[in-house]
């Protein structure tokens, strides 16, 4: 599923639920008349915005229902990010890629390298689902992926799904999926090296080679990027010295195809950062070189076959581990996951059956802990495209081995009303099992329950050739929701002497609706979004911390001369620090600019300079993030 051909960055936005209280977010008129005029004053300028063209549309994805699919039979909400979209970016890792998609938002504790979360829909980082090549992972310590050690120099491809998915990937998919893609090979040998440097003392570097023969295929990959970086703890008591980092990645992904109806593959990835953090100072360890240490590695193994026109299956076996560690002071945490799934699809005229069996397990090893738990699951699904109807139905058991069964189940209806036009509607339930650290360690409790969710959506899309706009409204109710409270009754036993400990205390509403869309005015192609939301904690009637109400990315780029020029903004109001919203952090509007030529038939050549206004900003209180910086790479490619 190469990406060489495909556009920059595409939005296939389903409408949400226009639920009558969601109207409440948006009690300033005004915000959401600036919002419409932002994105061009669709519908009533609806010719001069744009999407993608025909034969974008034409374009599979796989994430939605784990099948094959073109992209504009979807109901589901998805966007698609190329490689040379973050290539151009600027980006300094994964999830500052997403966070320039419609829905997303991100907050790092310091320079790259360093905690990293990522909130879909306003949802917490634990409740989107990730893949690598097929391959999940995630981490039984602090729950969710660990996205500081996701290598961007390994990603070909990403597909982010928003909206609840527990009904095809089971726990963890509340919020959404995202899935990313390493390259696949194919044809003569294309051998290639890249070199650059940046601010800070940044210098990176990567080398590959992809290809295939007689029925193989192969691509393998290697990168290196390290940094002097920043002070990332600003306040008194914390080591004033930069934190930099250094990372270390490889990947390798090789197929053969036995015959015109069967291939099998084998995926890998292992990435290695070394970065600095700044722990309290003490006498015990006065001005620490306090390091962080981070490990992922992915394996995925995959059989498929397509036994007649009607019929295909998939057999995949993939493990990953996500390993974390700290010195001088001594922390030390391994997740590991292994999954099994067998995979059955049917066509059958219009429409699209699917059936799967998967089997996960975690274990964890964390100090004290060493613990393992499985889930076993059926998974069910129904799909139908016929003239201007598209329906798409799922369902799911779960039974874990510790909670018993969940079943979860989603329903997507789209229609086109009109031509060009396309309403939508969907429902899904979803579920998050809680983490072995949350259950086993000195704060957990063993009678966690899972979270749950319960999410609806509406949706309106228009588009015409190259023109296009998207509304989408959704609420998403979270019960059971796992916080870490203090020594209150909620502790069971003796866990409250260490001060607190998990409990499934809370309840919260993700609501909003996002805008996007994209077009071209004269030589100039514009896209953007922007999101209205109210991720609350409804027991409390207190904003979630770390999000904001509001944000929104705008970017343009031109050719000029042979330079691919290119301009980013990026905006977001204030947000609060702390579950209680006393400690504010300010809103901030942020600048980028990128510029990219081909020099030769071989050699190509990048420029960015990020935060351009030098803009002094906090996602996370007390924690510094970069200032102005510059970035210049040359890449060598075989043709």
């Amino acid at each position: 599923m190469s990406s060489q051909h495909q556009p920059r960055c595409k939005t296939a936005s389903v409408a949400s639920h226009v639920h009558a209280s969601t109207a409440s977010i948006f009690h300033r008129p005004s915000l959401v008349a600036a919002a419409i005029s932002c994105m061009l004053s669709a519908p009533v300028l609806a010719q001069q915005i744009a999407l993608a063209d025909t034969a974008a549309m034409a374009e599979t994805v796989v994430t939605a229902n784990r099948i094959e699919q073109p992209l504009s039979d979807l109901v589901a909400d998805m966007s698609i990010v190329d490689r040379e979209t973050i290539e151009t970016s600027g980006a300094a890792g994964v999830a500052d890629v997403l966070s320039r998609l419609p829905g997303i938002e991100m907050v790092r504790n310091g320079g790259p390298g360093a905690a990293t979360s990522v909130y879909l829909r306003g949802a917490e980082t634990r409740f989107t689902a990730v893949y690598i090549d097929g391959v999940r992972v995630d981490s039984q310590s602090t729950g969710g992926a660990s996205w500081q050690n996701i290598p961007l120099d390994s990603i070909e491809r990403i597909e982010v799904l928003r909206g609840p998915a527990a009904a095809v990937y089971g726990s963890d998919a509340i919020g959404g999926v995202v899935q990313i893609f390493t390259k696949r090979g194919e044809g003569k040998p294309k051998p290639y090296i890249g070199l650059g440097w940046g601010s800070r003392g940044t210098v990176t570097a990567q080398t590959g080679i992809s290809g295939g023969l007689n029925g193989w295929d192969y691509s393998l990959g290697a990168s290196h990027a390290s940094s002097n970086g920043f002070n990332a703890k600003t306040s008194a008591g914390f080591n004033p010295d930069a934190d930099g980092y250094r990372n270390n990645a490889f990947n390798a992904r090789i197929g053969y195809q036995i015959s015109p109806n069967q291939r099998v593959e084998a995926t890998a990835l292992e990435s290695y950062i070394n970065s600095g953090y700044d722990a309290l100072v003490s006498k015990s360890a006065p001005m620490a070189d306090d390091r962080s240490i981070n490990k992922m590695q992915t394996l995925g193994l995959s059989w498929q076959a397509k036994w007649s026109d009607v019929y295909s299956t998939r057999l995949q076996y993939t493990q990953s581990r996500d390993y974390y560690a700290t010195k001088p002071s001594v922390y030390e945490t391994d997740t590991r996951l292994h999954n099994y799934l067998f995979q059955n699809e049917w066509k059958l005229g219009a429409s699209t059956l699917t059936a799967a069996l998967e089997r996960r397990e975690d274990s964890l090893v964390n100090g004290n802990i060493d613990r393992m738990r499985s889930q076993n699951a059926l998974a069910l699904g129904y799909g139908l495209r016929a003239g201007k109807h598209t329906l798409q139905l799922n369902a799911r058991h779960d039974r874990d081995s510790e909670f018993g069964g969940n079943t979860t189940g989603s329903a997507a209806y789209g229609y086109e009303f009109m031509p060009n036009w396309r309403a939508t509607a969907s429902a899904g339930t979803a579920f998050r099992a809680p983490t072995l650290y949350q259950r086993f360690s000195m704060y957990g409790d063993s009678s966690l329950q899972p979270e749950k969710g319960r999410n609806v959506e509406l949706g309106l899309k228009w588009g015409k050739g190259s023109n296009s706009f998207s509304a989408t409204v959704y609420r998403n109710n979270l019960s059971n929701l796992i916080n870490y409270v203090g020594n209150t009754g909620a502790c069971p036993g003796n866990v409250g002497q260490f001060g607190g400990c998990y409990a499934n205390v809370a309840n919260a509403r993700y609501e909003g609706i996002t805008l996007a869309a994209t077009t071209r005015v004269g030589v100039v192609n514009l896209q953007g979004s922007v999101d209205f939301q109210n991720p609350r904690d409804t027991d409390k009637d207190l904003q979630l911390a770390r999000r904001s109400k509001r944000h929104a990315s705008l970017s343009a780029d031109t050719l000029v001369a042979g330079w691919r020029l290119g301009a980013q903004m990026q905006t977001s109001g204030k947000r609060f620090d702390d579950a209680a919203n006393k400690f504010e952090l300010g809103g901030y509007t942020l600048w980028h600019l990128t510029a990219q030529k081909e020099l030769t038939r071989n050699w190509s050549l990048v420029a960015r300079l990020n935060n351009l206004t030098d803009k002094r900003y906090e996602l996370a209180r007390t924690y510094a993030t970069e200032g102005r910086s510059g970035y210049v790479g040359v890449k060598w490619m075989a043709n």
